[in-house]
């Protein structure tokens, strides 16, 4: 796919991305870890209504 902007708009892209501040390290994504948490706070949170509805009565 060839680039619309100008040879000079294309080297001021690059310029910027190749700055350090847009150089970040990830970490690689763990979609478990992200399951893990979900179901903790749904958990939680049930756990948490079913004690306010035994409060409540």
């Amino acid at each position: 796919m060839s680039s619309r902007l100008t040879p000079e708009d294309q080297r001021r892209v690059e310029h910027y991305l190749s700055a350090p501040q847009h150089q970040v390290k990830r970490q690689p994504f763990r979609p478990w870890l992200l399951m893990l948490a979900l179901l903790f706070v749904v958990i939680g949170l049930g756990l948490l209504s079913r004690l306010l509805g035994t409060l409540a009565q």
